[in-house]
């Protein structure tokens, strides 16, 4: 590479690492406690446990779990409806004062078997809750997670550039070579260059799907728009379903389950929410196996009539979407995969803290590294 490539090159690796350095640094370590947030709420007393019954006893209704729900707040709707991941038994309620989207929500967890409320989760507080809302949109909702999602491009564009002054500065030296003898920043540099090149993999791919996770509520509403507007013409200019003329719930998602045999229930959306209409009640479908439980099928369920009115297959984007999201957070393969996430987590944090001392220590010591033989094109400020 001549000269003049790697100075340009070196700009921009330097310059989109120190602009996102700091973003990415806050999103490795809330994403860190994140990845176990099951285990941390399981140690903090604060997940759902199904109570042991003196006898078996079949589900109830879906109505009267969720008439449970709404007995703790019943100026409020239900939005949402989901069977816990992990005990089915569980059913999960999100009341909210509105059907529109909001962050004024209620969680209500429910004994199935039973309709009793095991859980009145305390939303809003917490340390949990803190390290995902700075996680997502640092508080500050869609533009906050699009300025997240611009961060974490410059993050994929530092990676390449990285890549690429990574083979003309390792031309001298072997694979895996720490000088321990030399100055601290040369080994600090050695260093950063390894964990970088060993984590590269790792950190396109959190980064990329963390970009693609960003843009979820435009995806969403582009496919409301540019699809769902179609199905739901016949409906054109009706208002929304009356809780009072709406079919029972179970009736829907009966009708769902058996439009769509050998799926599971992923979700219910109600009418009028961001992820139905003001028309249907939608039923998210999944499969069983791993990868096939994080795609999702679409039922929409006339709320009058509970009889399916379509079942559209989701768009590639929204698949992206859907299939970015666990994997962003290692959700696929238990707990050795979320060790495997948390040590490249760390290692990832090492290399933004390393990268950001290497600046600024080179702007104070560029004299001293002339005399040791490191020149301005050898030695980029981050590589």
């Amino acid at each position: 590479m001549k000269a003049r490539s790697l100075r340009a090159w070196s700009a921009v690796h330097t310059w989109t690492s120190l602009v996102s350095t700091l973003f990415m640094l806050l999103l490795c370590l809330t994403g860190l406690p994140l990845i176990f947030h099951h285990e941390i709420e399981h140690l903090a007393g604060d997940e759902v446990e199904l109570p042991v019954l003196a006898a078996p006893q079949a589900a109830r209704p879906l109505d009267e779990l969720m008439a449970s729900a709404r007995a703790r707040y019943p100026q409020r709707v239900v939005q949402y409806a989901a069977p816990d991941e992990e005990e089915p038994a569980i059913w999960h309620f999100t009341l909210t004062p509105t059907p529109a989207p909001t962050d004024d929500y209620k969680s209500i967890a429910v004994d199935a078997r039973t309709a009793e409320v095991l859980r009145d989760a305390k939303t809003g507080e917490g340390f949990m809750y803190w390290m995902q809302r700075l996680h997502i949109d640092l508080f500050a909702g869609l533009p906050g997670m699009l300025f997240l999602g611009f961060m974490g491009l410059l993050m994929v564009v530092a990676i390449v550039s990285g890549v690429v002054l990574y083979a003309p500065f390792m031309r001298r030296l072997d694979f895996g070579t720490v000088r321990r003898e030399r100055s601290p920043r040369l080994k600090w540099l050695d260093l950063h260059n390894l964990l970088g090149i060993v984590t590269l993999v790792w950190a396109t791919v959190v980064g990329f799907t963390g970009v693609i996770n960003t843009w979820a509520d435009p995806l969403v509403k582009y496919w409301q728009y540019s699809q769902l507007s179609a199905l739901l013409a016949p409906y054109a200019g009706q208002p929304l379903v009356p809780e009072a003329e709406r079919a029972p719930v179970q009736k829907a998602l009966n009708a769902a389950l058996a439009h769509t045999p050998g799926q599971q229930v992923s979700f219910l959306a109600f009418p009028g929410t961001a992820y139905s209409s003001p028309h249907h009640v939608t039923v998210f479908l999944r499969g069983d196996t791993p990868l096939t439980s994080k795609l999702l099928k679409p039922v929409l369920v006339d709320a009058r009539t509970a009889t399916v009115t379509a079942s559209p297959a989701l768009p590639w984007y929204l698949t992206a979407l859907l299939i970015s999201q666990p994997l962003h957070f290692g959700d696929y393969a238990g707990m050795p995969m979320k060790i495997l996430w948390a040590l490249l987590d760390v290692a990832t944090i090492v290399v933004l803290g390393s990268g950001l001392y290497l600046w600024l220590k080179r702007r104070a010591t560029r004299t001293r590294e002339a005399a040791v033989g490191e020149t301005e094109d050898g030695v980029p400020a981050l590589t």
